[in-house]
């Protein structure tokens, strides 16, 4: 779809491909739906061509986010721009906002699962918990400080444990395994220029058109959700509200005795209310699509 003209390759290195792809122009939100709506409504090959380049710096932005994980950039790169390309396929132009803030999904997905794919579930263990400690630990290390090299103090392990539910020894473990990283400081030579790592790094942090986006995305989807909680009964409310939204979820056993039934009975009135919280979320959002 996006090959109605090359892309920029690779190959060359890292430094040239990140100096090419910073010719490509940002596009206006005007410029941004006749392109979309070319791509959805003609199969446009240059309208998805001019889409797509106009991103695949947000894609280097995502991708420098995942270096640590000792895989090649660049292909975490080529993984991250396959998820463009289908985001600019699938896109909606009449949504109501910005191919950056539905493409980023896709491009993290096809980034994940491809570093999941090379790690295998072998190296990183296969629970949900260790799947999130895995992709979150790094994050959470830089926010509360922790030194990148060498284990981490106890003081740092308990902390990390604490804010991503997890157990020390889990901790230490993959913080032992993810450890490594490429100094920053490595020299990077090509033909045209010369530097640092560092110098040629993507900004990680997002910008405010970027958070901006995120925080109306994650608005509409908070309504959304309340006026579904609106719909349940009081018993289907508050076994969602104290299992699925509070800081520490209540077991079952708790709802039983409350409500003086069993434990699969419980269960089964909570996969009743998930379904119509699901079932009205989406309609909410399909609503909106057709009114836009």
């Amino acid at each position: 779809m996006a090959n109605a003209r090359t892309l920029p390759a690779l190959s060359g290195g890292l430094a040239h491909y990140l100096t090419e792809i910073r010719k490509f122009p940002l596009l206006t939100w005007e410029d941004e739906v006749t392109y979309a709506r070319r791509c959805r409504d003609q199969n446009d090959r240059e309208a998805a061509y001019q889409l797509v380049t106009s991103h695949l710096r947000l894609v280097a932005k995502i991708a420098m986010r995942y270096r640590g994980y000792g895989l090649p950039v660049a292909d975490i790169i080529s993984e991250g721009n396959v998820g463009l390309m289908i985001a600019v396929k699938r896109f909606d132009p009449d949504s109501g906002f910005r191919l950056a803030t539905y493409a980023m999904w896709w491009i993290k997905a096809h980034i994940q699962d491809y570093i999941l794919r090379t790690w295998s579930l072998v190296k990183i263990g296969a629970s949900s918990a260790q799947k999130k400690l895995f992709f979150k630990l790094r994050q959470t290390k830089a926010r509360i400080s922790a030194p990148e090299d060498g284990d981490l103090r106890p003081e740092h392990v308990q902390l990390l444990a604490t804010r991503l539910q997890v157990n020390e020894q889990e901790v230490i473990d993959m913080d032992r395994r993810l450890r490594g990283d490429v100094s920053l400081n490595v020299p990077v030579n090509n033909l045209e220029e010369a530097g640092d790592w560092q110098d040629w790094l993507v900004d990680p942090t997002a910008s405010p058109q970027d958070v901006s986006a995120e925080d109306d995305e994650s608005g509409k989807r908070r309504r959304a959700l309340a006026e579904a909680l609106k719909m349940l009964s009081d018993r289907e409310r508050d076994i969602i509200q104290r299992r699925h939204m509070a800081d520490e979820a209540e077991n079952l056993d708790f709802f039983a005795t409350k409500y003086g039934i069993s434990r699969e009975r419980v269960r089964q009135i909570e996969t009743r209310a998930l379904a119509k919280l699901t079932k009205s979320v989406k309609d909410r959002f399909a609503k909106h699509a057709t009114q836009l």
